[in-house]
């Protein structure tokens, strides 16, 4: 009778096991997952910011332009015939639409780094609980395989709650409670 027991007991320790190994194999495809959009999302979040300071050194260059023009236009006023003073002054006025178009476009870009930035921090959030919940899963699966060969039920329900710990993060990982 005690054999059937033991017998019954190392098939519960094998199942549990196994389950411990899906769910693992199962969060090693989330941690992956959410690692690869972590780095996706910072490179797009990098080529964005690299974007806005092209368009800020354009703009800047387009507002020095646009002051030279009008201290030259200062400079030779009252000199100019009329149609050249009516250039200086489109010159002028040309450059400081492009200054405004490259604001409002730094504006669009600035809030699409930031909302990269925001999906790579939320992306981060989930593979960390992943990674926590692999690592406890992996223990939870060597302290089941250690009791089955040890016989020490002890070790199994050790087993048991670092598996629960584990999934926790895998829950916590899918739904960011904390």
């Amino acid at each position: 009778m005690s054999s059937d027991k033991q017998s019954n007991w190392t098939t519960f320790v094998a199942l549990s096991t196994a389950a411990m190994a899906v769910l693992a194999a199962i969060t090693t495809l989330y941690v992956g997952k959410y690692s690869s959009r972590t780095v996706l999302s910072q490179m797009q979040e990098s080529d964005q910011w690299a974007f806005y300071q092209a368009k800020s050194i354009k703009s800047h260059s387009y507002e020095l332009q646009k002051e030279l023009v009008e201290l030259e236009f200062l400079g030779q006023k009252g000199r100019l015939p009329k149609d050249m003073a009516e250039k200086f002054r489109k010159t002028a006025e040309n450059y400081g639409q492009k200054i405004l178009r490259y604001d409002s476009e730094k504006k669009e870009i600035k809030a699409k780094a930031e909302e990269l930035d925001r999906q790579k921090q939320l992306s981060q959030a989930h593979g960390a609980n992943f990674g926590y919940a692999l690592i406890f899963l992996q223990i939870a699966i060597m302290l089941s395989s250690i009791a089955a060969i040890t016989k020490k039920k002890p070790l199994w329900y050790f087993g048991l709650l670092t598996a629960s710990a584990g999934g926790f993060f895998f829950f916590d990982g899918l739904y960011l409670f904390f």
